[in-house]
């Protein structure tokens, strides 16, 4: 059953919960978020996974790990990168931190995140709740690693539809 929501999740029902419009907001979401910390955020949408990940049953935890690493978000000076990657076809939310941010924040904070962000989706709010999860992350980051003199923009604020 799994492997069929996959392969029949098509790119018309990615763009009808992110059109264009939502993933501009969330681009500047971030971006304004962005400003309060020192901190990297990223925000990646996949309808499905592709048929070679799908048949070796990777997970949405184990996706999400190959995309941070591929989008090289653990390359930021404090480490304090974070993906939250939402896999549609599974109705999941993975936050993945680097390990600057991680060893402060710990796996609970992330986790009631990701529940916050999957309750909004569930209802069909997905602005909505990649906004509510962009802040969220942001105040743990600004407690964490508020901005100095310097606050350079070191990852791209955009969302990433694969």
């Amino acid at each position: 059953m799994r492997w069929m929501r996959h392969l029949f999740l098509d790119d018309l029902a990615v763009r009808r919960a992110f059109p264009r419009h939502a993933l501009e907001a969330i681009g500047r979401a971030i971006a304004e978020q962005e400003k309060r910390h020192r901190g990297e955020l990223r925000f990646v949408v996949e309808g499905g996974l592709p048929l070679g990940p799908l048949l070796a049953g990777r997970t949405a935890h184990e996706r999400a790990i190959e995309v941070f690493s591929r989008l090289r978000i653990w390359d930021t000076e404090d480490n304090a990168g974070v993906l939250v990657y939402l896999l549609l076809a599974d109705r999941r939310v993975e936050i993945v931190a680097d390990r600057g941010i991680h060893a402060k924040v710990g796996s609970a904070a992330w986790d009631a995140i990701c529940g916050e962000m999957q309750a909004a989706f569930a209802q069909g709010r997905f602005e909505e709740g990649a906004a509510l999860g962009i802040h969220a992350i942001s105040d743990l980051l600004a407690a964490h690693f508020p901005p100095g003199e310097e606050n350079p923009n070191e990852l791209p604020d955009a969302p990433v539809v694969l």
